[in-house]
């Protein structure tokens, strides 16, 4: 029996998480007494691990001082989902998007720059923890566009790559998926543009969750 997997990015891709990522990254560029970068800059990096993505956006910045960014952001983050004030809208039509695919015998997993922590909040705070059989994020892999997430999740579904198709929003989520010869579909919703997307890989763009629900069936 075939088993087919679609592999989610989260942060815009199932949910619109800018608002937070961007607030905590002025926290902890303002915790190691760097320059923010602009909000445009911040939404670049989005999907990267956290490490990886503070060195894209402080390349000058030492050691010392990335150590002391990356526990500020995350305290930062985990300040803000304990006082209710974290800010990750479910993008339009996902959670119908899910059971279509569920219903049409998808299996579904993510791939994410988030924590183990973060994401498992995230899914939870929109009823979706069930709907995913496999949890891949930045706290036991490298950061995209390693193929090691998608590697681990085709593991945890007993699928093989050419039945699985990587979704995502950014350059990092394509060339993810073209590391691990895994089809690749864009979406126009996130935080990277569709040339961008088509250029690293995608097989397509999808323009609403409607309409990658179509395509997949």
């Amino acid at each position: 029996m075939t088993v087919k997997l679609a592999i989610f990015d989260c942060d815009g891709t199932l949910v619109d998480g800018q608002a937070s990522i961007c607030e905590a990254m002025e926290s902890a560029f303002s915790a190691a007494r760097l320059p923010a970068p602009p909000r445009t800059a911040i939404r670049r990096i989005v999907g990267l691990s956290l490490p990886q993505a503070l060195r894209r956006l402080a390349p000058d910045a030492t050691e010392d001082q990335n150590a002391t960014a990356v526990a500020a952001y995350k305290d930062a983050f985990r300040s803000s989902r304990m006082a209710g004030r974290l800010q990750e809208p479910l993008y339009d039509g996902i959670t119908d998007l899910l059971d279509r695919l569920r219903s049409a015998g998808w299996k579904l997993a993510v791939a994410t720059g988030k924590s183990d922590r973060g994401l498992i909040s995230c899914l939870a705070a929109h009823g979706l923890s069930d709907h995913f059989i496999s949890l891949q994020t930045a706290d036991r892999h490298p950061s995209k566009p390693h193929p090691a997430m998608l590697e681990a999740a085709l593991g945890d579904a007993g699928a093989l790559a050419k039945h699985a198709v990587m979704i995502g929003d950014t350059t990092f989520d394509m060339e993810m998926a073209g590391a691990a010869n895994v089809r690749a579909i864009g979406v126009d919703w996130g935080y990277h543009t569709p040339q961008e997307l088509i250029g690293t890989g995608a097989e397509i763009i999808a323009t609403s969750a409607q309409h990658l629900g179509e395509y997949l069936a």
